[in-house]
């Protein structure tokens, strides 16, 4: 049994992790991926609406909002492509909401709070992706000199 109790001991293969061949997430890592994407799609539409509202309170919530989405995608698949996925939802759709319609409609209004929502989106985006769980391989050789 291996240490974690999951099956049969597998030795690891020797190298470094980056040498390893990568493989496709399993059925249900992607299935997570993907709810994490539209998640982020849906807290980014919220965001945009709610920065707006309450300017110095619903700008501070919608980043709080997109803060807990993207770290706590990262700790729940314990990977940093749980933030990123997270993250990805959220861009993608809060740049397609900056763009004006043919009516002349818009979303996000020139000023101070569009630019902060955006700017500090991302910024946040980073830095819980940066600060996310990364997979610790698992063996003998995982730790120098012991």
């Amino acid at each position: 049994m291996s240490p974690a109790g999951r099956g049969p001991a597998q030795e690891p293969a020797p190298g470094s992790l980056l040498a390893q061949p990568l493989k496709p997430p399993s059925p249900g890592r992607a299935v997570a991926y993907l709810g994490l994407f539209v998640l982020g799609a849906v807290v980014g539409v919220a965001g945009a609406l709610l920065q707006a509202a309450w300017f110095p309170g619903g700008l501070l919530l919608a980043l709080a909002g997109a803060a807990g989405l993207f770290l706590g995608g990262a700790h729940a698949l314990r990977s940093r492509g749980g933030a990123v996925a997270g993250a990805a939802g959220w861009l993608i759709v809060v740049m397609l909401l900056t763009a004006s319609r043919p009516e002349g409609d818009f979303l996000f209004a020139a000023g101070i709070g569009s630019y902060l929502f955006l700017l500090g989106g991302m910024a946040v985006a980073v830095i819980c992706a940066t600060l996310g769980r990364v997979r610790q391989p698992e063996g003998r050789d995982v730790r120098l000199g012991k």
